[in-house]
């Protein structure tokens, strides 16, 4: 598939996926994975129960507080407020999300939940509209292997750090290269396996893009869409 078909995929996927409340992969296992009751209890209902993520980047992120966080692919903003949590009212956390709709519900969300310490951006990955130089810490769940071009996802990532700043982002890669009857299957595609990279070539887009002190804090194995994958959480700085 070219590169905008993906995008444009994605977004209509995940847009309905918005508005009606449900799971990224409900006939599959992949998401809801290392939420623990005692994170979400506060949450209103609502948020709680719509996560798209593969991990829970926020457990393992260290978060400071008075942090400035970034979430990409933010979804309803489960993550953002469990992380908002963590800086506290002199940080900030925000979240990025392509789809118009879920821009739109995390912004509810917010409100309903009063946080106050929180911020929604719309914008994709490969052009994230954020400063050079202004985040401390960036998280992701289960959404680079959605992106057409990872490295370059990788690149803004490097770009919009602040020297010292690392990312903590949850993903799922492949223990072989998937075919291409996979690869070009809208329907896989959406299910977080289309687009996934082996292990080898996801840190690989990762350390080309200049980071460094990359680790695999977390790893778990599943079948997805008849495909083994990883669940990996990884942990990289900017050097």
């Amino acid at each position: 598939m070219k590169r905008s078909e993906i995008k444009k995929e994605v977004k209509k996927r995940y847009g309905q996926l918005a508005e009606k409340g449900s799971s990224c992969c409900p006939d599959y296992s992949c998401c809801d994975i290392g939420y623990s009751i005692e994170e979400i209890k506060d949450l209103p209902s609502d948020i709680s129960e719509f996560s798209l993520g593969c991990g829970n980047p926020v457990a393992l992120a260290d978060i400071r507080k008075g942090e400035t966080v970034l979430d990409i692919g933010s979804g309803g903003g489960l993550d953002v407020f469990l992380a908002s949590k963590k800086v506290g009212p002199e940080g900030k956390v925000i979240g990025l999300d392509m789809t118009e709709q879920m821009v739109e519900k995390a912004r509810k969300n917010a409100i309903k939940g009063n946080y106050n310490n929180v911020e929604f951006k719309l914008g994709e990955i490969e052009d994230i509209p954020v400063k050079d130089n202004s985040i401390d810490l960036i998280m992701s769940n289960c959404v680079i292997n959605l992106v057409p071009d990872k490295e370059k996802a990788y690149r803004e990532i490097y770009r919009i750090l602040k020297p010292g700043g690392r990312f903590v982002i949850s993903d799922l890669v492949t223990e072989k290269e998937v075919d291409e009857s996979i690869k070009n299957n809208p329907e896989k595609l959406v299910a977080c396996v289309g687009g996934a990279l082996t292990e080898k070539g996801y840190i690989g887009a990762i350390k080309k893009s200049g980071f460094k002190n990359v680790n695999i804090l977390k790893k778990s194995s599943m079948v997805v869409s008849r495909v083994k994958v990883l669940s990996e959480t990884i942990k990289g700085e900017k050097g």
